[in-house]
């Protein structure tokens, strides 16, 4: 085996091989050779480093020397001048927004100070392909030491380190393994659950991905623990690179003995097998995921029966998701106490959110629980994109809530985000500024509700349904002051009502956008105007006759023919007819068109 000097990390996640990251590796690699450098460096293709805005993303190993924004044709100065002559190449590190000086050390970097990666502790630093990486990490030291203690004892140091499930539910991780360790059966189940179905959200994924391996080895301790000797995970089949990079590391572990039979000489027998889902959202949560996995229909049950007592082929099998299972092997290695020592009194150790939106550091990140949204968006996120003014950020995805600047420092947790009229979810978070309708964004969840309910329940069926209508009609500008009241009355009969989680947090976006932006509702439908200039029905394109000159662009661009007048008079838009595609205010250059 080649000892090399140096080392090239290039991001291999989906979202930079998406932007010719695999380029970038060939193009590296060819010019390394051709300088003679085979022998000394060695190019390592990763998971997800996190910064997606600034991908693809290149790191040099020792020096630590972070690269963004990197194109194929960036590979020559990379190894000439990097790698050759030792120098840095000024124009592809990162630029502090504020103080305008380059940076070249990921840790001095405002998105990346405020960060504790734990879960994401091998994403972005080994190859996810190669089991050695993984095992010169410590990978598989926890299965072993699983193994000296007693089930009981590995269960009990996973209740002390007081984590919660971060698949959305936040239930204490050790309690579910204990319940199910309890449970006589013949056979019994641990399922991952990988079906990451919220807008804008990618940690699961970029997790398995960046650090399979971490996910297989917490799989079997928890099989270990609970009696079980199977594994099942489900996963979406839209998540190609996560599948490919699960089978490889599958039979990697099975290859070194790891998974199978008699694991590490302790008796003790477990395999995985990975099984597809089609992308529904109601299939993340564990009853209907179940009845996935079986064949059925994805559609949820009344519990009880919880699955930890009789879940999969009626035997009791415990479902955690994929963060879940990659803190395992850290509160093992390094202690509960070590993992209770971050984070709030009641939701210890971190959490992994996807911040998109409108914000400048699109990104996944890993923070402390107990960190503010003050802190996430504007330290880690720097701030709201084009100076603009932030208004809201939905955290849960669509089953959660939009909170505003008054809830900007409230630290973040299970309790204090439910507390606030969202919740933590799985963990996506879109920041939205003050050109967002927030009328528009609980119509845009509501809609996504409505097309992923399995429909087995009629407050979730017909209900969100009932919801939708109502939120296009006030957006439509055809509502009055009692739609509103009709409007949280049924949000709340569907909370109360609905037979799962989908359906029970289906409204949450529609009550918190109406808790925290009830003026915004009441210009829809008392002023019938949308502050934010977002619903067209409520807009008017008008021509402001003393700039407008008569030069016809406007004219030249309309695709319904909407606007009239003589050359070099001034010109005038026909409401009806327009379809207010905002093409003739883009095309006026001397600003005679606005929105009223």
């Amino acid at each position: 085996m080649a000892n090399y000097k140096n080392h090239v990390l290039v991001c291999s996640g989906t979202g930079c091989r998406a932007s010719q990251g695999e380029e970038i590796v060939l193009n590296l690699e060819a010019e390394i050779e051709k300088n003679g450098l085979g022998e000394e460096v060695q190019v390592v293709r990763t998971g997800c480093f996190g910064f997606c805005e600034k991908g693809p993303v290149v790191k040099m190993i020792p020096d630590n020397t972070f690269y963004v924004q990197v194109t194929p044709e960036d590979a020559s100065d990379l190894v000439s001048e990097h790698l050759v002559k030792g120098r840095q190449v000024e124009r592809l590190l990162f630029t502090d927004p504020e103080t305008k000086e380059k940076v070249a050390d990921s840790k001095k970097m405002g998105f990346y100070k405020k960060q504790i990666r734990l879960a994401l502790r091998n994403c972005g630093f080994i190859n996810p392909e190669n089991i050695h990486e993984y095992i010169a990490r410590d990978g598989y030291a926890a299965l072993g030491k699983a193994f000296t203690m007693k089930p009981e004892e590995v269960i009990q140091e996973i209740i002390d380190s007081g984590l919660r499930g971060r698949g959305g539910g936040g239930f204490p991780t050790g309690l579910k393994w204990d319940i199910t360790r309890k449970v006589q059966a013949e056979q019994k189940y641990v399922v991952c659950n990988a079906d990451e179905g919220d807008p804008g959200a990618f940690m699961d994924r970029s997790i398995l991905e960046g650090d399979p391996h971490s996910v297989l080895e917490s799989m079997a301790i928890n099989g270990y623990c609970t009696g079980a000797t199977k594994g099942l995970i489900y996963i979406r089949a839209e998540y190609p690179l996560a599948i490919n990079r699960l089978k490889i590391a599958i039979e990697q572990a099975r290859e070194l003995g790891l998974l199978g039979t008699d694991i590490l000489g302790s008796g003790f027998d477990f395999d995985v097998e990975i099984r597809y889902g089609a992308g529904a959202f109601v299939c993340g949560e564990e009853t209907s995921l179940i009845h996935s996995m079986e064949g059925h229909r994805g559609e949820p049950t009344v519990k009880p029966p919880f699955p930890s007592e009789s879940g999969y082929k009626g035997m009791p099998t415990n479902v955690n998701n994929v963060e879940t299972y990659a803190n395992i092997p850290v509160i093992l290695l390094e202690g509960a106490k070590y993992f209770a020592s971050i984070g709030t009194e009641k939701s210890k150790g971190t959490k992994v959110f996807a911040l998109a939106g409108k914000v400048n550091n699109v990104g996944l990140i890993e923070v402390p629980m107990g960190i503010t949204l003050r802190e996430v968006i504007f330290d880690i996120g720097g701030g709201i994109k084009d100076g603009k003014k932030f208004k809201s950020v939905q955290t849960g995805g669509p089953s959660g809530g939009c909170l505003t600047e008054k809830h900007l420092d409230i630290p973040i947790d299970y309790d204090n985000l439910l507390a606030s009229g969202s919740m933590m979810g799985s963990g996506g978070m879109i920041v939205m500024d003050e050109d967002d309708c927030m009328v528009s964004v609980a119509k845009f969840y509501l809609d996504f509700t409505v097309e992923e309910s399995c429909g087995k329940c009629a407050p979730c069926r017909i209900g969100n349904k009932r919801l939708y209508e109502m939120l296009d009609k006030i957006s439509e500008g055809k509502a009055t002051e009692a739609d509103l009241g009709r409007l949280r009355n049924l949000a709340n009969v569907i909370k109360d009502t609905s037979l799962c989680g989908l359906g029970q947090t289906s409204p949450n976006p529609v009550l918190s956008t109406m808790d925290n932006f009830r003026d915004e509702y009441l210009a829809h439908v008392k002023d019938k105007k949308c502050p934010a200039g977002q619903c067209k029905s409520l807009l008017q394109y008008v021509i402001d006759a003393e700039p407008c000159i008569g030069c016809t662009a406007c004219v030249r661009v309309c695709p319904v023919d909407a606007i009239s007048g003589e050359k070099k008079q001034p010109h005038t838009i026909n409401q009806e007819t327009c379809i207010k595609c905002g093409a003739c205010m883009d095309k006026c250059k001397f600003k005679a068109i606005s929105i009223q």
